[in-house]
């Protein structure tokens, strides 16, 4: 019953900017909700995570800087702000969703979405 669906991929210019969006429903506590990325031929990656109605945040050393988080628990929607985009961020992203209580980088995130196509071209 608990659903993620991400939108707002595409094609863009290293440079330049996408948001992505995740609404998620369902019957479920959410603790943490994330972003994820997995390129062609490597592993899944955290990307950026949210304390759902916190104020924690955590960004991977690759987007510190580029990405932010934020979400709207009325809406049930993550979001992440994508800046300065650059080839090596090319990837499908996942938006997930936790239940478990902890380190929001590290906990088991127990469902997903079906990813959105990032493509930063040079």
């Amino acid at each position: 019953q608990v659903q993620l669906v991400e939108s707002g991929g595409g094609l863009v210019q290293a440079g330049g900017s996408l948001r992505l969006s995740c609404v998620a429903s369902g019957r479920t506590f959410r603790y943490a909700m994330g972003w994820f990325r997995q390129a062609p031929g490597k592993e899944r990656e955290i990307v950026s995570a949210i304390r759902w109605g916190g104020t924690s945040t955590y960004y991977a050393d690759s987007v510190k800087g580029r990405f932010t988080i934020s979400g709207d628990t009325a809406k049930n929607t993550v979001y992440l702000q994508m800046n300065n985009l650059k080839p090596e961020d090319t990837a499908v992203y996942f938006c997930a969703s936790s239940s478990y209580a902890g380190e929001i980088s590290s906990l088991r995130y127990q469902y997903w979405g079906r990813g959105t196509q990032v493509t930063v071209s040079s």
